[in-house]
């Protein structure tokens, strides 16, 4: 492709996603692509020769849109939001015109530091404690995902709680980490990439009414392991759980976590970036004690598109130890000088996209101030559902944080809790098949309940009243059928 081709493709790509954003609405929020269809769409074999561009994007019309779910579009209220925006956009196009592979400072310098600059301006933006800065013992880094980012965690814990010598020579001992009931899977999943083993994840009581990690359970978890010869690696505290974006107590785990010496991990991969707006900075408590790494995602609820994760430390000095192999052919003057950050022995790939393009322009295209206007508009928008559904006798409301999460489900009168459960799975399913929203599920207390995320960024006013008008028309319906099956 020449330049001038690219320039001519190039511009028909800009503006068929411009017309995307502008048209989405009139899309099925959910794909209603069946299993295979866009399979049996495309060639069993690739092309011989060449074909030209316009080729591919007529089948991005007639073979890929059928089976996309419009994660941007305005009734999108499944998990949690997956941000995109034109600035975040542009930038990973840049990103990728410049194909830089970014694993050592020496291989574009721009790119280690600009992500140095980047993630410390994110780190001020949400007012996270000076040791999370570049410019001292520890410091932050682009990783592709929260997932990723535990992971990493979990080698530098692992590191340090026994002085390198599972990188070594392997674990021999036993090694133990802490979750809660409510904590994501992907600490389960690390724990088994790291060779810790699932069976060692141990699970730390959770509050009944706040679903929040129990501190005591916690302490005597980590004295009744360390007696039996174990040697406790991470807990891994959260500030917005999945389910219901409950949050533990960082304090009072801190604390835990300094009397037996253990490395705590705080997981804020959807909540953290909240903390743009000063009156929701509560839920940094904590981080100013006894917290060795902590993890939020911009690519949630700030604008920046998939994938984009910020991961920092307090002291980077186990999390290089960790990761960190040289070999002959990555040896450089730089690297050898000890003045620069190789982001390599950051993460566990060696290669890395230049991803801190796309935060800084949406850093700079947006400043502070539209940053915190996108969370609160998601925040307030979902006080207004909230009050809504505490205000209809036919709705419970599981009380919440004041994110952009609301949990709620139908009363069910007369249905024992199995049935209502099942009322409230199909519900759901009615609700997803209709086009104009898609919702999750989840389960708290034993009772399942809807989950309705908001923070797509063409979500407003109008679209969550015109849900909320849409799930009572279903309950109604359903519950309807329900006491005249013959209708």
């Amino acid at each position: 492709m020449t330049p001038e081709e690219f320039r001519r493709y190039g511009r028909q790509v800009v503006d068929w996603i411009a017309d995307y954003q502008e048209k989405i609405e009139s899309y099925p929020v959910l794909s209603r692509a069946r299993p295979g269809e866009v399979l049996a769409s495309l060639p069993a074999h690739p092309p011989e020769r060449g074909e030209g561009f316009e080729a591919v994007l007529a089948d991005l019309d007639r073979v890929v849109m059928p089976g996309i779910t419009h994660w941007q579009h305005p009734g999108f209220f499944a998990y949690f939001p997956a941000n995109a925006s034109g600035p975040a956009i542009l930038g990973d196009l840049l990103s990728a015109g410049l194909g830089v592979q970014g694993m050592l400072w020496a291989t574009s310098p721009a790119c280690t530091e600009l992500e140095t600059r980047t993630i410390d301006w994110l780190a001020e933006l949400l007012d996270l404690p000076a040791r999370f800065r570049g410019d001292g013992a520890g410091g932050g880094v682009i990783q592709d995902s929260a997932s990723g980012a535990a992971l990493v965690a979990i080698l530098a814990a692992l590191h340090r709680a026994d002085g390198g010598t599972a990188g070594r020579e392997g674990i021999t001992r036993r090694h133990t980490l802490y979750i809660s009931s409510q904590t994501h899977s992907s600490l389960e999943k690390a724990a088994k990439v790291a060779g810790i083993g699932s069976a060692n994840v141990r699970v730390v009581d959770s509050g009944p009414g706040t679903l929040a990690m129990a501190p005591a359970h916690l302490d005597a978890l980590l004295a009744e392991d360390a007696a039996a010869g174990a040697v406790p690696v991470l807990v891994c505290a959260t500030v917005g759980t999945t389910s219901t974006t409950a949050v533990d107590p960082v304090p009072e785990i801190g604390e835990v976590c300094a009397r037996h010496g253990v490395w705590l991990h705080v997981d804020a991969a959807y909540a953290g970036v909240a903390a743009v707006c000063p009156e929701l900075r509560w839920v940094n408590d904590g981080l100013d004690g006894h917290v060795d790494s902590y993890s939020t995602n911009p690519h949630k609820w700030l604008l920046t598109n998939f994938d984009c994760n910020a991961l920092w430390v307090a002291d980077r000095a186990p999390l290089v130890g960790a990761l960190s192999i040289l070999p002959e052919y990555l040896r450089n003057q730089a690297t050898s000088s000890g003045e620069v950050i190789d982001y390599r022995d950051w993460q566990i790939s060696l290669g890395r996209r230049f991803r801190a393009l796309k935060l800084w322009s949406v850093i700079r295209w947006y400043g502070a101030e539209g940053l915190r206007e996108h969370v609160r508009t998601g925040v307030r928008l979902a006080r207004d559902l909230a009050s809504w559904v505490a205000a209809d006798p036919g709705f419970e409301l599981l009380e919440h944080p004041p994110f952009g999460l609301v949990c709620f489900r139908p009363r069910w009168d007369g249905l024992p809790d199995g049935e209502a459960d099942a009322a409230t799975m199909r519900l759901m399913e009615r609700l997803n098949a209709s086009g104009d929203l898609y919702l999750t599920h989840t389960k708290a207390g034993g009772r399942v309940l809807l989950r309705m995320a908001i923070g797509a960024p063409a979500t407003g006013d109008a679209h969550v009243a015109a849900a909320w008008r849409r799930i009572r028309e279903e309950a109604a319906e359903q519950a309807a059928e329900r006491a005249d099956p013959g209708r």
